[in-house]
């Protein structure tokens, strides 16, 4: 998962999926759902290092962050507590990795991690401390809004729409 965010134009992009809060544009947005956030990790790491019973127990772990999209490091807590990752992945699925290979703790969206979490290869902690509803867990189609395709991009997103995990 990138965080650049595409130019439609430029890119000759029919439609995109965004996360996140929408920024004014002239572009259309459908809502398509929620995608809830989760603190996960590795049955592995938590045996070494052991489940953070609160948030403030946080700063005694790895935390796994995002290298270009620092906002992301701002996690959705209750309480707040000042986290600073000490390693850093460029996109989603490099942080879900580390997270995976035993390597700390990653904030990421249940769309990301859903089968880890199922198959027991991810653990969520402190799940009742996320801040939610949250701008972060939006997602959203994104298209313009006087195209020719327009008919196909409604036909597609009434197709894909209820097919989508997102809450």
């Amino acid at each position: 998962m990138s965080f650049v965010e595409v130019d439609l134009t430029e890119r000759r992009t029919d439609l995109a999926i965004r996360i996140g809060a929408l920024q004014d544009s002239n572009l259309h947005a459908r809502f398509l759902g929620r995608s809830p956030l989760h603190i996960v990790a590795s049955p592995d790491y938590l045996e070494r290092q052991g489940t953070p019973p609160a948030p403030e127990a946080l700063g005694r772990h790895q935390i796994i962050g995002f290298a270009d999209a620092p906002h992301l490091n701002r996690w959705p807590l209750l309480e707040p507590a000042s986290l600073s990752p000490q390693l850093s992945g460029s996109s989603g699925e490099t942080v879900r990795r580390l997270c995976l290979t035993g390597q700390g703790l990653a904030l990421l969206s249940d769309f990301m991690i859903c089968d880890n979490l199922a198959s027991g290869r991810q653990v969520k902690v402190l799940d009742d401390q996320i801040a939610t509803p949250n701008n972060r867990e939006l997602v959203h189609a994104i298209y313009h809004r006087n195209t020719a395709f327009s008919n196909r991009i409604t036909a597609f997103l009434d197709y894909i729409a209820p097919r989508l995990r997102l809450a």
